[in-house]
């Protein structure tokens, strides 16, 4: 296998190419490119970096930024919490209303179970002065 010498490689980066676009009817050249392989890397590198640019500078200078999840501000992050209390007190207070009216069904209709104390009393004998 050739080992590609430094110099080598630096020369076929600066050899020039001819781009013609031309028209298939006419055969009329319509535009001509002189390129070489390093200005299209230098090109293609560029393009990439000013995409990339252009979409961190979308996503941080605009409201595109709070679609990200994580990001958000801490007034969210607050009214977040405190619409999650709200909603546990009133789930409890719900639960606790039903549990009320059920109670209260029950002893309407009659269906609560009653149990009877049997158990004896053990009372004290009374004791006769004379």
């Amino acid at each position: 296998m050739a080992k590609l010498d430094a110099g080598t490689t630096l020369k076929r980066l600066r050899n020039r190419y001819r781009l013609v676009i031309m028209n298939d009817d006419t055969y009329e050249e319509v535009v001509t490119f002189k390129l070489s392989r390093l200005s299209v890397y230098v090109a293609l590198s560029s393009l990439f970096v000013l995409l990339v640019g252009l979409t961190v500078a979308l996503i941080v200078f605009t409201p595109v930024k709070y679609y990200i999840p994580g990001y958000g501000s801490a007034k969210v992050d607050r009214e977040y919490r405190q619409l999650k209390y709200a909603y546990d007190s009133l789930d409890k207070a719900t639960a606790r209303q039903a549990q009320y009216i059920d109670a209260l069904h029950k002893v309407f209709t009659g269906d609560v179970p009653m149990k009877l104390d049997t158990t004896a009393i053990q009372l004290p004998k009374e004791e006769v002065n004379d």
